[in-house]
């Protein structure tokens, strides 16, 4: 027979468990409805698998990932992702991507991040960027020999812009776009090399680029003051690779605050431009 303390007892023994029960449940009704709620993606972990990452960039952007005089490819975003790699215990394989088409070599997994990437809206939409840790402006550079000092000054002239490129879009978006003659190349590296061949008038490209190749031509150049705008650089991984993501800006923010990025910073720019927090 069972006594009616008892009773009571499992009668709230069972009262309490049907609370619980109710409570997880509308806690798995809240999370389900929830687009923030942690997910494993397994992206960091299939890089660590396979023991290495295959790091996506431009060949042809100095002073971010470019060719040395031997063929080697080096640069400020080559000596950074080394360093990640070897802190994420994986070797770096650095593999050189037409940058027209960056993102379908990340979305078929060709590259398992792109490096020396402006941040756009559509960009932060399409993949899931790190923080950025370089900022700089486009510019306009135009030859020693220019009588233009202003933006106004290239009306009628040639300027060479990257194709597909965000200095691109910004040049399109100008008030003298429909007077001025228009050449798309490759690359920044390209645009500065016909310019110093004489064949264009003016060159837009990135600020970074721009100074390290004044800095190393023993011919002059000039840099227009109007700066269309600052931008950021950041780091790009497939949209949901979020774990990957996470683990790089950990590694890149530890890199910040023992000075190894600065050090990175100082070789290849004379100062720390970086931005990461």
């Amino acid at each position: 027979m069972i006594k009616k303390g008892h009773v009571r007892l499992f009668t709230g023994i069972a009262a309490a468990a049907l609370i619980l029960a109710v409570a997880a449940g509308a806690l798995w009704v809240m999370n389900a409805g929830q687009t923030d709620v942690p997910v494993y993606d397994g992206s960091l972990q299939k890089v660590l698998d396979a023991g290495q990452l295959l790091f996506g960039f431009d060949a042809d952007f100095p002073p971010m990932s470019f060719a040395d005089g031997e063929g080697e490819i080096v640069g400020f975003d080559i000596d950074m992702l080394q360093e990640v790699c070897s802190r994420l215990g994986v070797e770096f394989i650095k593999r050189p991507i037409n940058w027209n088409t960056k993102e379908d070599d990340l979305n078929r997994w060709r590259v398992d991040c792109i490096g020396g990437l402006l941040i756009t809206p559509g960009r932060a939409e399409r993949m899931d960027l790190s923080e950025p840790y370089i900022k700089e402006a486009l510019i306009f550079v135009v030859p020693g020999s220019s009588s233009a000092r202003s933006l106004d000054d290239l009306k009628g002239k040639k300027i060479g812009v990257q194709s597909g490129s965000k200095p691109q879009e910004a040049l399109k978006a100008l008030d003298i776009y429909k007077e001025i003659s228009v050449a798309t190349l490759k690359n920044n590296l390209d645009i500065l090399q016909e310019l110093k061949r004489g064949t264009l008038d003016a060159g837009l490209v990135d600020s970074v680029a721009a100074y390290y190749f004044v800095a190393l031509s023993s011919e002059r150049y000039f840099v227009l003051p109007e700066r269309l705008g600052e931008e950021k650089f950041a780091i790009g991984f497939r949209k949901n690779d979020k774990a990957l993501r996470d683990r790089f800006q950990e590694i890149i923010s530890e890199m910040k605050a023992d000075g190894t990025l600065g050090k990175i910073s100082e070789k290849w720019f004379e100062s720390d431009i970086t931005i990461v927090r």
